[in-house]
C-alpha cells in the first residue's frame, strides 16, 4: 500500500491512526498498535499531567516506534498535559487535539518538532486550523463513538480535503478495509479507527464493556447530550436512556437545570471502562459496533483491514 508522505513521516506501514480514547487508550494500547505500524495515541482525557506522563514511559518502554497523545482542550488539565508532552518531546511524535483550538500551543509543538493534528467536524474549523499551522486535521464524521459533531463522514470529508491543503485523515464509522478504500476515494490520506480497537486483546477495558461492543447491532448506539448542546453516541443501556429521558424534561422547562445532567453523566466513562457497570456506565462506541464481531490483537487488526482495502484498490489483484 503506497504512503502518503505524511505517513512515511510518521514511519507507518499503515495509514492507521488508533484513536485517543479517553480512559481506553492507555501506553499498552497505544504501543501494541504503533508496534504493529500503525500510530498509536494515548487518550490524556481529563487526566493530570502526571497520570499522562506515565502512559508516556509506559509507551516508550513498550516500542520504539513513533506514537502520539490526545490532548482533550477543554480539560482543567490541559496546560499541565501540554507541558509534559513538551517534556517528552524525544518520545511523542505527534499530538491530536480535540475539543477546542489548539493555536496557544501550537509554537512549542512546532518548536519541538512535534506535529499536530486536530480533530474537526467541519469545513470552517478545518480551515481555521490550516490557518494555524496545523500539520493535518482528522475529519471525524458524527457516526464515531464519544462526542461528535452534525455531519456525516461521507459528506465531512470530501468537502474538508476540498477546503484545505494540508492532509485528511479519516474518522468515524471506518472499522474494516471498505472503510479505509473509501476514505482514499474521498481524498483522506488514512484513516483514524477507534471502536475497533476497543475489542483489541490489548484494549484494558472491562470484560463487559468489550461484550457489549460484541453483541452490538447496527441499531444499539443512541446519542445523548442533544439538548444539553454536548452530543455523544454511545451504546444503549439503562444510563444513556434515563439521561435522554432527563435532557428532554429539563428542555421543556423555562429555565432548564442541565447540571442535573452533569451530576448523572459524572464518572460515567470510568464506570464503563473500569467497573463494567451495564447499568451507570457511559459505553461510548460508534456506529460500526454492529461490524466488529471478535476480539484480536491490535496487530492482526491493522493487518486484516490493510490486506482488505488493497485488494479493494487494486481490484482484487
Amino acid at each position: 500500500m503506497e504512503l502518503s508522505p505524511l505517513m512515511k513521516s510518521l514511519g507507518l506501514n499503515y495509514p492507521i491512526f488508533q484513536g485517543g480514547m479517553a480512559w481506553v487508550a492507555d501506553g499498552k494500547l497505544a504501543a501494541s498498535v504503533s508496534s504493529a505500524g500503525g500510530l498509536g495515541i494515548i487518550g490524556a482525557g481529563n487526566a493530570p499531567g502526571d497520570v499522562v506522563a506515565a502512559e508516556i514511559e509506559r509507551a516508550k518502554s513498550l516500542t520504539d516506534r513513533p506514537f502520539g497523545v490526545n490532548v482533550m482542550l477543554l480539560s482543567p488539565y490541559a496546560d499541565d498535559v501540554v507541558d509534559v508532552i513538551l517534556a517528552n518531546k524525544d518520545k511523542v511524535a505527534v499530538v491530536t487535539t480535540g475539543a477546542g483550538n489548539p493555536s496557544k500551543y501550537l509554537s512549542e509543538f512546532k518548536k519541538a518538532q512535534i506535529k499536530v493534528i486536530p480533530v474537526v467536524g467541519s469545513v470552517a474549523l478545518a480551515r481555521m486550523m490550516e490557518r494555524i499551522g496545523a500539520d493535518a486535521v482528522i475529519a471525524e464524521g458524527m457516526e464515531s463513538g464519544g462526542h461528535i459533531g452534525k455531519l456525516t463522514t461521507m459528506a465531512l470529508v470530501p468537502q474538508v480535503v476540498d477546503a484545505v491543503e494540508i492532509p485528511v485523515i479519516a474518522a468515524g464509522g471506518i472499522g474494516d478495509g471498505r472503510g479505509l478504500a473509501a476514505a482514499f476515494m474521498l481524498g483522506a490520506q488514512g484513516v483514524q479507527m477507534g471502536t475497533r480497537f476497543l475489542v483489541a486483546k490489548e484494549s484494558k477495558i472491562h470484560p463487559n464493556y468489550k461484550k457489549a461492543v460484541l453483541r452490538a447491532k447496527d441499531a444499539s448506539t443512541m446519542v445523548t447530550g442533544e439538548y444539553a448542546g454536548h452530543p455523544s453516541r454511545v451504546l444503549k443501556n439503562k444510563m444513556a436512556k434515563d439521561y435522554i429521558k432527563l435532557e428532554k424534561e429539563e428542555a421543556l422547562q423555562p429555565e432548564p437545570d442541565f447540571a442535573k445532567l452533569e451530576e448523572m453523566g459524572s464518572g460515567s466513562l470510568r464506570r464503563a471502562v473500569i467497573d463494567g457497570d451495564p447499568d451507570t456506565g457511559s459505553f461510548m462506541a460508534g456506529e460500526i459496533s454492529g461490524m466488529v464481531h471478535e476480539e484480536q490483537p491490535a496487530a492482526e487488526i491493522l493487518a486484516e483491514v490493510a490486506e482488505q482495502a488493497e485488494k479493494l484498490l487494486t481490484g482484487g489483484r
